[in-house]
């Protein structure tokens, strides 16, 4: 029987507000030895992980933690216990990097592939997988020499097909949510073939089930040689995230990826430029301009292009994610961010525009105009916003001035704007996103973050990622 990378892709359930674990359990410390011997190769027995002492352990736990990007400790704690928690790929982590693949020799060695969907899942349209699927082939297709042709009978190179349970391939699914798909390396015979698991909702559209040509593309990804990477804004992270198929664009980590494998598209004009494809904001920049800061029910969310980090108070390494994997129809590329203490949402403004999310969802009737909030029409844009604990007012910053908004009243308060500096000494320039934590403001401008009392007495000038607790190690 010849042999095959199989590589499963699996949904992420994510919680807006959820608290880590607060201690570790019997049943901790066996999922723990379970999860390691898994996905990073521990051999050695082990019995209570938890408590150390144990060399092989402890190398692993770490090299995991190194891997997620967590505080490493080579211990069993909260953190890693939670992110051994969530559903996954079922195929070791490997090495550390960001783009990974199978190998040189598990690739395809000719340009001109052929795909054949064998069946239709019945939550969508034919016409709707159809284009799901040649649209997921595209996204490669655009940064590489490699082509793709349907074909309606016999083998393909690519054979395409939903199905449940056990379904031939030895490899079989576990129901609703967990794995949603999977898809074997370039190889002869099963190689390259893409199972979508038929108990998931799959969608055309919708951020109600798995957007079929999200889970495709990233299957795709390793039909043509790709492994998983460990930067969360690629395709090929082994986690589901929702995008918008009418916007998506192949993060910069994954052209990097199979552009190694099959260099760039050659048919491509030089002289016409092309999408700019993303790269993921890192922590550890020290000249990155944040978009916005915002507190939220003693959390701290830091916003960044498509990206936030998370940061609670019981976490020592502040957690990345996709804005639209907590905030499904948010925009990205924010300008300011708040938490309205007056009805517990989440206030995120672009443009003109502000959103307001209770929980994961949009309240009904927003986006709304800037007006809403007792903006003048003149106002393009907002820079920043907070929360004023002292006076209970929230305060919007644009160019150099600020205004003070009653939520109460629904009424901006007289007097305003004022000039920045006139209540935030000697800071002269743009504000680019504020917070109030502790009994303190921050107020960042560029790279910079001031800090305040709340009376507006500046203490000391930090960098921006103070509370970002850098992560390279």
């Amino acid at each position: 029987m010849k042999s095959f990378n199989l590589c499963i892709l699996l949904s992420l359930a994510v919680t807006v507000y959820c608290v880590p674990i607060s201690q570790i359990t019997v049943e901790d410390e066996l999922l723990a030895e379970s999860y390691l011997k898994n996905f990073f190769n521990l051999t050695q027995e082990t019995g209570p992980v938890a408590r150390g002492g144990i060399s092989q352990v402890s190398e692993k736990l770490s090299e995991m933690q190194r891997f997620f990007g967590l505080q490493i400790t080579g211990m069993l704690d909260a953190e890693t216990v939670e992110i051994m928690k969530k559903p996954r790929c079922g195929v070791p982590d490997g090495k550390i990097a960001h783009f990974s693949t199978y190998g040189s020799t598990l690739k395809w060695e000719k340009h001109s592939l052929t795909y054949r969907i064998e069946n239709y899942t019945p939550d969508m349209s034919m016409s709707e997988v159809d284009d799901s699927i040649e649209k997921a082939l595209q996204v490669w297709a655009k940064v590489t020499p490699l082509r793709f042709t349907r074909i309606y009978s016999g083998t393909a190179d690519i054979m395409i097909s939903f199905g449940r349970q056990s379904h031939g391939d030895g490899y079989p699914f576990d129901g609703p949510d967990g794995t949603l798909a999977h898809a074997f390396a370039p190889s002869s015979g099963i190689g390259g073939d893409a199972h979508f698991d038929e108990d998931e909702t799959f969608t055309f559209r919708s951020n109600t089930g798995y957007v079929l040509f999200i889970v495709a593309a990233h299957e795709f990804g390793h039909s043509l040689g790709l492994a998983h990477s460990e930067d969360p804004g690629a395709l090929m992270h082994p986690v589901y995230s929702f995008r918008n198929p009418d916007t998506f664009v192949l993060p910069q980590d994954d052209v990097n990826g199979i552009q190694s494998l099959y260099g760039p598209n050659s048919d491509e004009d030089s002289n016409e430029p092309g999408p700019t494809h993303p790269t993921t904001p890192n922590a550890c920049d020290s000249t990155m301009v944040l978009d916005a800061v915002a507190t939220l029910r003693g959390e701290m969310f830091f916003f960044k292009d498509s990206f936030f980090w998370r940061n609670y108070p019981q976490s020592t390494t502040p957690q990345q994610s996709l804005i639209t994997n907590f905030w499904p129809s948010a925009p990205v590329n924010i300008d300011a961010a708040y938490e309205s203490r007056q009805s517990d949402r989440v206030m995120l403004f672009k443009g003109r525009k502000v959103w307001a999310f209770s929980g994961y969802n949009v309240v009904r009737g927003y986006p709304k105009e800037l007006t809403s909030v007792g903006l003048p029409r003149s106002v393009e844009k907002v820079d920043a916003a907070l929360y004023d604990e002292e006076t209970r007012k929230t305060l919007f910053f644009v160019g150099k001035h600020y205004y003070s908004y009653d939520e109460a009243k629904g009424t901006m308060d007289q007097g305003f704007p004022k000039l920045v500096e006139q209540t935030f000494s000697g800071l002269t320039t743009k504000v680019t996103a504020a917070f109030q934590y502790r009994s303190f403001t921050y107020i960042y401008s560029g790279p910079y973050m001031f800090e305040y009392s709340l009376s507006g007495r500046l203490y000391r000038m930090l960098g921006n990622d103070y509370f970002l607790h850098c992560t390279n190690f």
